[in-house]
């Protein structure tokens, strides 16, 4: 029977082998373990050469190289928020994309049940523009964000795409729902100049989490995370492709007995202000939850400010109330730790292997040979 086990955090192996009736015996053939781990990572292989039986019939072994799970850690050294995420996980509600899906025909009609998102970009628009331009030096006018980089995560039809664009970004606006990227793709190219600066994709963040990480200067996730069925997740990942400094721009509706009251049984039930099943009170998320998420994966939040919408006059307008939507900001920090390097990780593990050493007398006869 083989029974092993490590001493320490050296890299060195003790084997005991015993052979019927529990007796040591000594071993007939030598330890050679390897494994390759792929997919993007570095390889490495674990080769263990035996040694000697010391006075308690134990055989000890030491490590080639024991190295390969700080190399491992290097190559994918990240902070905590910084976990690449998979297509096979997803932060899309079925449910919600069927309810899109039956709305996607309507999206540019600004007396249709999109007519408040049409309304909103007289808040939001202006909101995303003023704390951008204060990390641009220099704008061009007339195309302010010319230069910039901007993802429109959830982007429907493209109403608030569009209005970027024309600011002068380059943005990509994805989304999961096919008919909502071919309405927006359609109505972008009657107009040759949002033709060049906008690109939509049928995918959801999560898709295009690794070939984007740390490419936008701007994510804006508008009427989003309130339809999102992993809002942690999302955030991870809106804070991945955010290059450091980049800026994360969030409407939402707060978690409040009011956002129940007016969000639902009033704007869905009564008024018919939204179609009946368009929001879930239980997603709803509060200022202070979405600041603790964005703290934790790396982001500052910058302002908080709430918003109301008159259903009378169609119009929305500023508040500090946020008990009922509100628009956040947060910047995502510059400062970025190093790992270690490889040179320092091979350095740190032979002084631990000589510390061992010291103070095993059979590692420290093996170390001689």
């Amino acid at each position: 029977m083989w029974g092993g086990r490590k001493l320490g955090s050296s890299g060195s192996w003790f084997l005991s082998v015993l052979g019927p009736g529990g007796r040591s015996t000594q071993a007939t053939r030598p330890l050679i373990s390897s494994a390759v781990y792929v997919k993007n990572q570095l390889s490495w292989t674990l080769q263990i050469k035996p040694g000697v039986f010391n006075e308690y019939r134990t055989m000890w072994f030491k490590s080639y190289r024991m190295t390969f799970s700080y190399l491992n850690r290097i190559k994918n050294f990240r902070y905590p928020w910084a976990k690449l995420y998979s297509t096979s996980q997803t932060t899309v509600d079925s449910g919600e994309v069927k309810t899109f899906l039956a709305l996607a025909h309507k999206w540019w009609d600004e007396q249709g049940v999109y007519g408040p998102l049409h309304s909103m970009n007289d808040l939001r628009v202006p909101f995303i523009r003023d704390n951008l331009l204060k990390t641009i030096p220099n704008h061009q006018p007339g195309k302010p964000l010319s230069g910039m980089k901007i993802l429109d995560v959830g982007c429907g039809g493209g109403l608030l795409t569009e209005p970027l664009g024309r600011l002068g970004a380059s943005v990509i606006g994805i989304d999961p729902v096919d008919e909502n990227i071919k309405t927006a793709r359609c109505h972008k190219s009657f107009d040759p100049v949002l033709d060049k600066r906008i690109e939509y994709r049928v995918c959801s963040l999560e898709e295009i989490v690794e070939e984007t990480t740390e490419t936008f200067d701007a994510v804006v996730a508008s009427e989003v995370v309130e339809h999102v069925i992993d809002l942690e997740t999302f955030l991870q990942c809106c804070c991945q492709v955010l290059k450091p400094g980049g800026s994360l721009f969030i409407t939402t509706i707060n978690k409040t007995q009011l956002s129940y009251a007016l969000g639902i049984v009033f704007s869905e039930q009564i008024a018919g202000i939204v179609p009946k099943g368009t929001h879930t009170w239980e997603k709803f998320v509060s200022p202070e939850t979405l600041e603790s998420i964005l703290e934790s994966n790396g982001l500052s939040v910058q302002r908080v400010v709430g918003m109301l919408y008159n259903p009378f006059s169609g119009y929305w307008h500023w508040s500090e109330n946020t008990s009922l939507n509100y628009v956040a900001h947060a910047v995502k920090s510059r400062v970025q730790e190093h790992p270690m390097s490889a040179e320092f990780v091979l350095k740190r593990e032979t002084e631990e292997l000589q510390a061992t050493a010291c103070t095993n007398p059979a590692v420290h006869e093996e170390l001689k040979k």
